[in-house]
């Protein structure tokens, strides 16, 4: 057994074991949202295209998932699949139109798409406008298990968390992983062996969608309500800042960026109020002109070098 198996079955012991020590919900958000940046940095870190829309796919997922769970009386785990595939036909729609532009035309084209997706969620009838969608009932895993108990829906957000990330961890370590980095290191090279490069982006794309929206339908159980911020072009900053803190390109940067953003909005709101946006950009400021690897980045740089020399 390898170091790294080692690694995330450790990391797997300390999930288990961890809402008996640190308060649930706390830990349910993080995991939704590193599994928001996981999904993103899919894209970003190991495609190389930066969506500035990727919001609209987390909050699509929350709507949908919650609407089908309160309106049509699905369970949550139905409820959370028709939010995830929601979210991943929407991301062959954005991405079909977005990946015929490279670099900051892309960004452009994802985040002025996904700004009309969140002014649709607004005028909706079906979503609760400025209100949001809220009283939405956790309900019955498999229509035996109570998620109205925080540590049940805890196992069931973990989960899914460990599927969506063996999932990504799969995927980039894949023949069509190799491929896209490919595209991210030298697309035109990629282009003269021969790989269709459109269909690969639009099927990472797809992919980075539905997981995106398998944690924005997550969260909206945790929370039991959808509201505009999930699609709000914030969120799309917030998951860019957990990624690239995290460290771009990495397996686990993602996790541990999210984690570090969640914990420090959740310890400073209170005490700064509105500043802690300001702390958000101060502390994305640093990290692009000190640590340009991220955190996880930066500490693997390290211990390559201690063990080269």
């Amino acid at each position: 057994m390898n170091r790294t198996v080692i690694a995330y079955l450790a990391l797997l012991v300390l999930g288990i074991v961890l809402p008996f020590f640190v308060y649930p919900v706390l830990v349910m958000k993080v995991l939704c949202f590193a599994l928001f940046a996981c999904a993103f940095n899919l894209l970003l870190g190991y495609t190389g295209l930066l969506s500035f829309g990727h919001a609209a796919f987390f909050g699509t997922a929350a709507y949908v998932a919650g609407y089908a769970i309160k309106g049509w009386g699905f369970p949550p785990e139905l409820g959370i699949l028709a939010g995830a595939a929601a979210s991943a036909l929407l991301g062959w729609v954005v991405g079909s139109l977005a990946i015929r532009r490279t670099g900051i035309y892309f960004a452009m084209v994802t985040l002025a798409l996904a700004q009309m997706v969140y002014f649709f969620f607004l005028q909706a009838p079906f979503t609760g406008g400025e209100d949001g969608l809220q009283g939405v009932p956790r309900g019955k895993l498999l229509g035996l298990i109570s998620l109205a108990n925080d540590l049940n829906l805890y196992y069931f957000v973990l989960a899914i968390f460990v599927f969506g990330f063996c999932l990504i961890y799969r995927t980039i370590h894949s023949p069509f992983g190799q491929i896209l980095k490919a595209i991210r290191e030298n697309e035109p090279r990629a282009i003269s062996l021969g790989y269709d490069v459109a269909k690969y982006k639009l099927l990472a794309f797809v992919l980075s969608a539905g997981l995106a929206g398998l944690a924005g339908a997550t969260k909206m159980l945790v929370f039991k309500f959808a509201t505009l911020t999930d699609a709000h072009w914030h969120s799309s900053g917030e998951v860019v800042l957990m990624t690239i803190l995290g460290g771009m390109g990495t397996v686990l940067g993602p996790v541990v960026g999210a984690t570090v953003i969640v914990s420090l909005q959740n310890e400073l709101a209170d005490k700064v109020g509105s500043l802690v946006t300001v702390i958000m950009g101060t502390i994305f400021v640093i990290c692009v002109l000190l640590f340009r690897r991220g955190i996880v980045g930066e500490i693997s740089a390290l211990y390559k070098r201690m063990v080269g020399s």
